[in-house]
């Protein structure tokens, strides 16, 4: 689950890490409110206003009503309202939008951190994630904050650290001091990127994050260490443990189809292809996506029924796919294990039934207990389902439906 940078920041001030501070706002009209309170608590007289959206980039993005770009400093109180209409309620292109603007619902009031002082202002990058490689925790770090990972990865890869971290230890202190001497510091900047690195795994770990890129760390001009953007990444799996991380979640940010998806209990993950997939397992799933690539076709989607792959979880997932108006064949391959393939073949019967017209063609392959059954259940229903044994001919057969 995907976390704005508001509440990504506020999972990082819980465990003690140094964010840049800032007030959310859904309307125009609370700008001013906002900004007077951040300046209260903050003495700020400059205000960073943030669009927030689940895409990265938002900075160099365009909103494409105004043309306003999705992060914005106002000088000054007076300028606070303004940059707000430009950005608030718009729809904002960047990078990771797909060449699609995503809207604008909330905007992000923040002070700045930016000011003078005796000291040198650099920014840094820091994530921590998953190594597969390892199978252990990695904090990835950097020089070069402010900038894409992937750019500085291609030009100077020998700026980008890497610090594995066993889970089973934690990150020891000797690591975190590591990292901050990597990145050149010394004196009370030094001190406080330790702590920052200590508290920054502690908030990974303690949330059951997949992920967390700050993106840039800021070491202010008084040699302050704080987090002025936080993109975040939670295990949907673990969230049982952290329903008040649950209750983040902004659907209005998901896919639709997902969404529905999810709520019938169903594993569905849009993709960009003309050939829907229902499967049982995510084994399964990934080979039946293999052979609609080799047939000549684009997987349209990832849909897993499960182990109950009975009537209605059949007609629902049928639904689900064909709300993709770019789905062209529907190819559902089944292995009965746990199920019988007789009882879904005659929920694919039923479902063909109850939805009408399917305006696509649909293969079928069944395999396992009962598949003999199943097949003739199709072939003696009259409907318009192409029923295949080998995953050759389920192949052969995506590729002639497309022809």
């Amino acid at each position: 689950m995907n976390l704005h940078e508001y509440q990504g920041k506020s999972i990082l001030a819980s465990y003690g890490v140094g964010i840049q501070r800032g007030e959310v706002i859904d309307s125009v009209d609370q700008a001013e409110a906002a900004a007077k309170k951040l300046t209260e608590e903050t003495g700020t007289g400059w205000y960073v206003v943030k669009a927030q959206i689940h895409a990265g980039g938002r900075g160099k993005g365009v909103v494409e009503e105004t043309g306003s770009h999705g992060v914005v400093l106002a000088k000054g109180l007076d300028k606070v309202e303004e940059t707000v209409k430009g950005i608030l309620g718009g729809h904002l292109e960047t990078a990771q939008t797909n060449g699609k603007g995503k809207k604008v619902n909330k905007v992000l009031i923040a002070e700045d951190v930016y000011y003078p002082g005796e000291s040198e202002i650099s920014e840094i990058y820091m994530s921590v994630l998953l190594d597969r490689e390892s199978g252990q925790n990695v904090i990835v770090y950097s020089t070069e904050g402010g900038m894409d990972i992937e750019t500085v990865a291609e030009e100077t890869p020998e700026k980008i650290y890497k610090e594995i971290v066993d889970p089973a230890l934690g990150l020891q202190g000797f690591q975190a001091r590591k990292i901050a001497f990597n990145l050149g510091l010394s004196g009370a900047a030094f001190k406080a990127m330790a702590k920052f690195v200590g508290s920054l795994y502690a908030a990974y770990v303690g949330s059951d994050a997949s992920m967390f890129e700050i993106n840039p760390v800021l070491k202010t001009s008084d040699d302050k260490i704080i987090a002025v953007d936080a993109k975040v990444t939670l295990d949907d799996n673990a969230l049982f443990r952290h329903k008040e991380y649950a209750e983040m979640r902004d659907v209005t940010e998901e896919d639709p189809t997902e969404v529905e998806a999810k709520a019938v209990e169903l594993n569905y993950v849009k993709l960009d292809g003309n050939v829907g997939c229902m499967v049982n397992g995510a084994g399964l799933a990934m080979a039946t996506m293999d052979i609609i690539k080799f047939s000549g076709g684009e997987p349209a989607n990832f849909l897993d029924v499960g182990g109950t792959a009975n009537a209605e979880r059949v007609e629902k997932a049928f639904k689900i796919i064909l709300k993709d108006p770019n789905v062209k064949a529907i190819l559902v391959n089944i292995f009965g294990g746990i199920v019988r393939c007789d009882r879904v073949a005659q929920g694919i019967v039923d479902a063909y039934k109850n939805i009408g017209n399917i305006p696509v063609p649909i293969i079928v392959r069944l395999q396992g207990t009962n598949a003999v059954e199943a097949k003739a259940l199709i072939d003696a229903s009259g409907l318009d389902v192409h029923s295949v044994v080998q995953l050759q001919e389920a192949a052969d057969k995506v590729s002639e439906v497309l022809a």
